[in-house]
């Protein structure tokens, strides 16, 4: 089968699109090739919209209900553009894992993705399987982190202890045992911010001409606030134990807006702000792994956007050895040196999510989001060519 996932993150910037081609044979457990990556910008009106959309005060019933069919029309796009650059008409498309662009997410209670797949599924011909959060919450899960199955089917090392350490908007956490350690658990959780504060607070230094600190050259100017750092993290989100998941609901704009405020009360330059809040991504981090995880991995393999970002990665290597035992290092590096380019990894997780409800097979972690138990997870939109087969159990 050719699958297509789709992943809009917070930060809002476009669709990344994974073409995976999966192999095998229905005895057997299938084979997973990532023939393409790409990523559909959002045009700048639409990405407005959605940060309008995702604060209480913009968020209008009629604004998400006219949302909610634009990103349709923009994600069935960005299925087409990964389908282009993999050499593979849109015919030969046999399912689309989309997870749609998050609005809302009360942790234990209930969540909000959209992206209509009626529209996708009717631009593009394919069945699309989406909504995948919101079974794990019915199931009494946190509906996240759902990524962490992918972890763990493609990422445990024969005999080292790794993190898959994403670093989006929001930072979450993957600890992969050993596969020699037997019955160990793979768990997840979300850490706290990623890229979110620092995003926020490099365009409020740069007044609106950069929207990311591209190679972290802009927080490398800067000087970290120890006090304002301290400050930052005594919230009680990072103290609490996992399962746990966060989104812009806590750490969004009002939390940016209170972090500039005040770093500026302090008298600290714009491109310190940018600074500490990497530091306070970088830290946040890293005490979540000191606080919660069994025991300090040997290898962090980092995706998303902040893997892009050096100054980030050095920062949190740093704080992550101040934290290892005597004599232990831990080595950070991006997750393409397993293989998974640091851009696809989520996108590339919602092609394989898909096929695992596409099988009728789980694909939630319970010990990652806390559920009472494995479900197969999202919602069917029958395409053009439906059905298909299903493989044999």
């Amino acid at each position: 089968m050719i699958i297509i996932g789709l992943m809009s993150g917070t930060s809002a910037d476009g669709v990344d699109a994974a073409v995976v081609e999966v192999g095998g044979t229905p005895s057997a457990a299938p084979s997973y090739r990532l023939l393409a990556h790409t990523l559909t910008p959002h045009t700048d009106a639409l990405r407005e919209e959605i940060l309008a959309c995702v604060r209480p005060e913009h968020g209008t019933v009629d604004r998400l209900c006219a949302l909610n069919f634009e990103l349709g029309e923009s994600f069935a796009l960005a299925a087409l553009d990964g389908a282009r650059a993999a050499g593979i008409p849109p015919e030969r498309i046999d399912l689309i894992g989309s997870h749609g662009q998050t609005m809302w997410h009360i942790p234990g209670h209930s969540t909000l993705q959209i992206a209509s797949p009626a529209v996708i599924a009717e631009r593009t011909g394919a069945t699309v399987i989406s909504n995948f959060r919101a079974r794990d919450m019915a199931a009494g899960g946190q509906g996240a982190p759902l990524v962490p199955y992918v972890d763990a089917l493609l990422l445990r090392h024969p005999s080292l202890i790794r993190a898959a350490q994403n670093i989006g908007g929001i930072a979450n956490a993957t600890y992969l045992p050993p596969l020699d350690a037997g019955s160990s658990v793979v768990f997840a959780f979300d850490s706290g911010p990623g890229n979110m504060l620092i995003d926020d607070a490099v365009r409020r230094a740069t007044d609106g001409a950069m929207q990311y600190d591209d190679g972290g050259a802009l927080a490398a100017q800067g000087r970290v606030d120890g006090s304002l750092l301290e400050e930052l993290m005594e919230h009680p989100f990072l103290r609490a134990p996992p399962p746990k998941t966060t989104g812009r609901e806590v750490f969004g704009a009002q939390f940016g807006e209170g972090l500039w405020a005040s770093g500026l009360a302090r008298g600290l330059r714009p491109l310190d702000i940018v600074a500490t809040s990497t530091a306070f991504t970088a830290m946040s981090i890293a005490v979540a792994y000191r606080d919660f995880l069994p025991a300090m991995p040997d290898e962090v393999l980092v995706s998303g956007g902040g893997a892009l970002n050096p100054t980030l990665l050095r920062m949190l290597e740093r704080q992550l050895n101040d934290f290892a035992p005597a004599g232990r290092v831990v080595r950070v590096m991006r997750s393409d040196a397993a293989g998974i380019p640091v851009l696809a990894k989520e996108a590339f997780a919602f092609a394989i999510l898909a096929d695992q409800t596409w099988r009728g097979r789980p694909g939630n972690l319970t010990a990652a989001t806390g559920a009472r138990a494995p479900v197969i997870l999202g919602d069917i939109t029958p395409g053009l060519r439906f059905p298909y087969p299903l493989p044999s159990p």
